[in-house]
């Protein structure tokens, strides 16, 4: 079942996401939003290739981060990343579009646990990132 955040949650989420300047010069877009889900899409560009010629991992990192941030901020509290580590499966070209799926597996306390898969625009998994948060504001109140 798909919960959809309250507006204050998806607005908190959505104010995050245009505050980041990363974010928004490298193109990613919001384009999915429930509570703790949140899907952010990216096309590779000239400037995110390697001198392999395919996508740079950092690339590919922050768009998990960012989804992994939105999902995270659904919930209403500023919330951010307490760790992250990602594993690379494929290499992604230049003119692909990257489209990443974060979702909470778990929270307990002020932390939890999401995963976001980032997949090619032919549905190949490009990378698996999980992420650790951690909730700093609560209710307005830092703590």
């Amino acid at each position: 079942m798909v919960v959809e955040p309250s507006a204050d949650a998806r607005n908190a989420a959505e104010r995050m996401l245009d505050a980041d300047k990363a974010s928004r010069a490298l193109g990613i877009e919001l384009t999915e939003l429930s509570q703790g889900r949140a899907v952010a899409t990216m096309t590779v560009t000239e400037l995110m290739v390697n001198g392999h010629d395919i996508a740079h991992g950092g690339y590919v990192f922050l768009l998990a981060d960012t989804a992994f941030a939105c999902a995270c901020n659904s919930h209403g509290p500023v919330t951010v990343a307490a760790g992250a580590e990602v594993s690379f499966v494929a290499s992604a070209r230049l003119g692909d579009t990257l489209v990443a799926t974060a979702e909470e597996r778990t929270s307990y306390g002020r932390n939890g646990i999401y995963d976001v898969t980032v997949r090619r625009g032919d549905g190949a998994v490009i990378a698996e990132f999980r992420g650790r948060s951690r909730t700093i504001e609560r209710n307005g109140e830092a703590g």
